[in-house]
């Protein structure tokens, strides 16, 4: 009898202590999840919006001062909520600015058109952190510096860092804001024209130099004039098939002038600034050549040539906008009849 009370005394107490120690062991549990909890709690938003951040950054000082004095109400616009991008020069990229005009000796000195318009060129209408940035993109900015007040548009690259138009270097990224973000970079950036922005994207090389081939014509200065144009521009690739589709043609050079005069202003339409979103199923482009082109929509944006021994054209970047007109890249050289 007192075995077996002994061994009962001992099996309860044994219980005890395995009930015990599960009770402390779910105790850490819970709070271990407490602790996680804590870990993913989502982090407090910026509570300073872009006008106060640039204000308290000694290397925008000079960019406060722009904003201050031009009509664009940037200034009032980054104080309220938005979903903004600002690429913000420095003082220095001010100081270069200046320096490039001889009638320019402060920043008051620039007139109201040039002040704004540049200004309203540094900001997107929406938020893009160097993250979202590809290489060699467009992007829409603020600025209503193409025909009819359509936006202008950027170019990134991010070879190496993130690099604006070919000239202007981002040298702090993601700068966030309550109402955006901001890129600060080391240049003042202008709008361009569809010579600049073919100039700028290494991808059109082979086409400015196709323009500058013919001495007796310059279609960059007609390019550069008021238009407005909208040019399909094929890539360094499209004219190398170009190029390889005929054995006595290793070069440009190698391209009858005639033949390649025809060719490149069949790639300028006449009609104006035409964006993609008014190309319509059918619908005929007449061309500075002479002849005309054919929008076909089934299959993606594409183009039917005059030329019968060529197939569909697909249109593989759109609406690059200039201050003189649009530009779509093509993946082939637009052939007329030759």
């Amino acid at each position: 009898m007192f075995v077996k009370d002994t061994l009962k005394h001992l099996t309860m107490k044994n219980l005890n202590k395995l009930l015990m120690a599960a009770l402390i062991l779910s105790t850490s549990l819970i709070a271990c999840d407490d602790d996680d909890d804590d870990v993913t709690t989502p982090v407090t938003p910026p509570s300073k919006n872009i006008a106060e951040l640039a204000s308290e950054d000694n290397r925008m000082d000079s960019l406060i001062v722009a904003l201050t004095q031009s009509q664009s109400g940037l200034t009032s616009i980054f104080q309220n909520p938005g979903t903004y991008t600002v690429f913000a020069p420095t003082n220095q990229a001010f100081v270069n600015l200046l320096a490039s005009n001889p009638a320019w000796d402060r920043i008051a000195d620039i007139d109201q058109l040039t002040l704004t318009g540049a200004l309203l060129y540094h900001v997107l209408p929406n938020t893009v952190r160097s993250s979202a940035i590809t290489n060699d993109s467009y992007v829409s900015t603020s600025s209503p510096a193409g025909p009819g007040n359509t936006p202008a548009s950027l170019f990134l690259e991010t070879g190496n860092g993130v690099k604006i138009n070919n000239s202007a270097n981002v040298i702090e990224a993601d700068i966030v804001a309550s109402n955006g973000v901001i890129h600060v970079i080391d240049a003042i950036l202008s709008p361009q024209n569809i010579v600049g922005l073919a100039l700028n994207d290494d991808r059109f090389s082979t086409l400015v130099a196709a323009l500058q081939a013919d001495s007796s014509f310059s279609y960059v200065a007609t390019l550069s004039g008021a238009g407005p144009f909208t040019v399909f521009a094929p890539t360094n690739a499209a004219f190398q098939a170009l190029l390889d589709s005929n054995p006595a043609w290793n070069t440009l050079s190698d391209i009858p002038t005639a033949t390649l005069a025809q060719v490149l202003e069949y790639h300028v339409v006449t009609v104006g600034n035409v964006q993609s979103g008014s190309l319509t199923q059918g619908q005929v482009i007449p061309t500075l050549e002479g002849s005309e082109l054919t929008v076909d929509l089934t299959n993606g944006a594409q183009l039917d040539t005059e030329n019968a021994n060529q197939g569909k054209v697909n249109i593989i970047v759109t609406d690059v906008q200039g201050t003189n007109g649009v530009i779509h890249a093509v993946d082939q050289v637009l052939l007329p009849t030759l």
